[in-house]
């Protein structure tokens, strides 16, 4: 008796000498597939390389991420942290008043920066995106701007200015700072200093009267153990579909707020249209697909029922004359399937460029993953074994019988 092994190795190789005895409708067969495979793929590579790089520039401008409190209010250091806390909520630190967020930065009387901004940050401030973010006491990082009018870089040493009118007198505090890091110009345009938070409350502090030792002044009211209050926070969505959410929670609490809200909604109906357009290329290629290779494939099986009936007659089983059908058509779609690959990445790459030598598509490309190029191969494999399936069922109607007639 026959092993399973050594009969499934001889039915696919009846099947790979028949489809090479029937080239031509072996050709035939696969070029329909491969009309078919080629433009799908192409065309899904560049609905994903557009739709990708729409979304990666959402994603690397963390000002996409950004809910800003347009009004100030009154929010303890507890209401802060329960925002922290909440569902989509990638990043969150208080504000002092607008006006105690401003200092002057000097390193001597030719080289300083008046007004600049002081902002808090924390550890995984979105719009730093520097592991140095999490600042101590004494550290600050500077935009780029700041750091080029004050002409230093990482490692130098810089002093922030305060000024106030205490009594009617006008006092200047001065504090020593530690530059380390500056951004990428692209990060923040303004000249700006970014320090902790307790550096930003101490200079609210400062600038209300209070006694505070660190800028290197002893007048002042002596600090009360009264809670401190912010007025705004600097909010930031964990991703960008979490904006919407944050937007509308902030609406409930009547805080008045913007974002890029629009911006992100664009970029997403411009995948749903194209998805859109997709899906229906895809389907109506699909069903003339499908109806072309059963055609092609019952009209294959009627014109081979003698041979068919000889490998009846010769011992073979309705299940592997199934199988032997099933085996032609993936051999016909794996092959199908190679050559419709080679063609995208032909097209695909010269797709690529010509949009890079368009200016205004220079950001966009054709391309698919190595996972969307092998959940393709399941899918044009599972239509071909569905179109098979249906011949296989007129194979196993013929009786071994109908070699006999012809004799």
């Amino acid at each position: 008796m026959r092993s399973p092994t050594l009969s499934f190795a001889l039915l696919v190789r009846l099947a790979v000498f028949d489809l090479w005895h029937d080239r031509k409708v072996s050709f035939c067969i696969a070029a329909s597939l491969v009309a078919v495979i080629a433009p799908l793929l192409l065309l899904f590579g560049l609905k994903h390389g557009v739709v990708n790089q729409l979304q990666e520039e959402l994603l690397s401008d963390p000002r996409n991420l950004e809910v800003k409190m347009l009004a100030s209010g009154n929010y303890s250091a507890d209401w802060i942290a329960q925002l922290q806390q909440m569902p989509g909520v990638g990043f969150a630190i208080g504000q002092t008043r607008s006006l105690n967020t401003q200092a002057d930065l000097l390193v001597d009387n030719r080289r300083f920066v008046e007004s600049a901004e002081v902002i808090p940050t924390a550890a995984d401030d979105p719009l730093l995106n520097n592991l140095l973010s999490d600042l101590q006491d004494g550290q600050t990082i500077l935009s780029y701007s700041a750091a080029q009018r004050l002409q230093v870089q990482a490692g130098d040493s810089i002093r922030m200015r305060a000024l106030r009118k205490l009594d009617q007198v006008n006092e200047r505090g001065e504090l020593e700072l530690q530059v380390v890091a500056v951004l990428d110009a692209s990060r923040f345009s303004r000249p700006a200093a970014f320090v902790n938070l307790p550096l930003l409350v101490a200079l609210e502090q400062f600038r209300d009267g209070l006694q505070v030792p660190v800028f290197g002044l002893d007048t002042g009211s002596p600090t009360q153990n009264t809670p401190v209050t912010f007025s705004k926070v600097r909010l930031y969505a964990q991703g960008v579909d979490d904006v919407a959410g944050l937007t509308d929670w902030m609406a409930e609490r009547n805080i008045d707020s913007s974002s890029r809200l629009a911006e992100i909604d664009s970029v997403k109906a411009i995948n749903q249209v194209l998805t859109l357009i997709f899906s229906v290329i895809a389907l109506t290629a699909l069903i003339g697909c499908v109806a072309s290779l059963v055609g092609a494939f019952l009209a294959n099986i009627d014109r081979k029922r003698k041979d068919m009936a000889v490998l009846r007659l010769l011992g073979f089983t309705s299940i592997a004359t199934a199988a032997y059908v099933v085996i032609q058509a993936l051999i016909i779609t794996v092959l199908a399937y190679v050559v419709g690959l080679a063609l995208y990445a032909i097209a695909s790459e010269l797709f690529n460029q010509l949009l890079v030598g368009n200016q205004s598509t220079s950001d966009f490309s054709c391309e698919i993953s190595f996972m969307h190029a092998v959940l393709a191969l399941l899918f044009a494999v599972i239509v071909a074994v569905f179109v098979s399936c249906i011949g296989a069922l007129r194979a196993i109607g013929i009786e071994p019988a109908e070699s006999l007639r012809e004799l």
